[in-house]
């Protein structure tokens, strides 16, 4: 009979994994106990991409091939030392999102099936003020992993020139991620305006890429996505695993290293070795602020040039300066 649970110690916890052999990812058939003691493998990595962050958890109760549930509100009935942030949304609602400010808390949440991590860019200190810029490398259909590594070293380039500091990752799925950090002074709708100026200069350097918020007008293109810098939007943190049958991770890399990696080099099976290796490749980030000035000037300078905002999503009230959120196609219609 298989066990009903195991307890494994994490720092001055004892955390509880129910159901540890229920294969969680078929590809090899890794368990939920796998997954878990993955998590541990890349500790340090994982709470520091997570830590005081207002998280949300998208789980998967049914294992990596079922059904995703995205849960913003920690449970109700939960250990007296699990952390949270409050959060407000446009609505006017309010959720405690999980604060992880230790490993034990990143284990517990495993064992409640999250499969990934989706973090805020802000902390539980200054939750309207992002310290965080994220350049989200989106490939379309008819693009390829290869396109956005191309595209990724444009942004480089151009991080290069305004003497930022970014730190790659794979998505775990078909992109790249960037994060930039910075002080906590701006607010979502300057930190968004601001990823959009950037993301409008890599577009005017590459014809690869665009900043079409419809998907009808991207084409064959990769996508810059500017909105993943709007408040209460997320993306998988680094280290997160993604729900596929394989169990590819969201991996931190080197900028040199990008141009040979693959989505599928890291994995729950090859991540821990990679981790015990070379640790932590993002350990600095958090030293690297750059000064959002230099892009707010950028704004500034779209601005007197007539190139003013872009759509926000489809969730958010209409936005100061925004465009007609309407789609192209209809648009021509009316």
């Amino acid at each position: 009979m298989a066990a009903p649970f195991v307890e494994l110690e994490v720092g001055e916890r004892t955390v509880k994994v129910t159901n540890p052999d229920k294969v969680y990812y078929s590809a090899r058939g890794e368990t939920k106990l796998d997954h878990v003691r993955y998590y541990l493998s890349v500790g340090e990595g994982i709470v520091r991409a997570l830590y005081e962050r207002p998280t949300q958890l998208k789980r998967h109760p049914g294992g990596a091939e079922g059904e995703a549930i995205y849960q913003k509100r920690v449970p109700e009935k939960r250990p007296d030392w699990i952390e949270v942030a409050r959060v407000t949304f446009p609505s006017g609602r309010h959720a405690d999102e999980l604060c992880v400010t230790e490993l034990a808390h990143v284990a517990w949440a495993a064992n409640l099936a999250t499969i990934d991590f989706h973090p805020w860019p802000s902390r539980r200190a200054h939750v309207d003020n992002p310290d965080e810029l994220r350049i989200d490398v989106d490939p379309q259909p008819g693009t390829t992993f290869a396109d956005a590594k191309q595209v990724a070293a444009v942004v480089k380039d151009v991080l290069d020139e305004l003497g930022f500091v970014g730190w790659p990752k794979t998505s775990g799925n078909r992109g790249i991620h960037v994060a930039c950090r910075i002080e906590p002074q701006w607010t979502f709708p300057e930190v968004r305006r601001c990823a959009l100026a950037f993301a409008r200069e890599v577009e005017r350097r590459s014809p690869l890429v665009t900043t079409a918020w419809w998907k009808e007008e991207r084409g064959e293109r990769v996508f810059i996505d500017y909105n993943q810098n709007a408040r209460d939007r997320t993306i998988a943190s680094a280290y997160s695993v993604r729900a596929r049958p394989d169990a590819t991770v969201s991996a931190p890399v080197r900028w040199d290293e990008l141009p040979d990696v693959e989505t599928e080099d890291f994995t729950i099976a090859t991540m821990p070795a990679r981790f015990g290796e070379l640790g932590d490749v993002q350990a600095g980030i958090d030293d690297a602020v750059c000064d959002l000035r230099k892009l707010l000037e950028w704004v500034e300078r779209e601005e007197s040039e007539g190139v003013g905002e872009a759509p926000y999503p489809p969730n958010f009230p209409k936005m100061p300066g925004e465009p007609r959120r309407v789609q192209p196609s209809r648009r021509k219609q009316v």
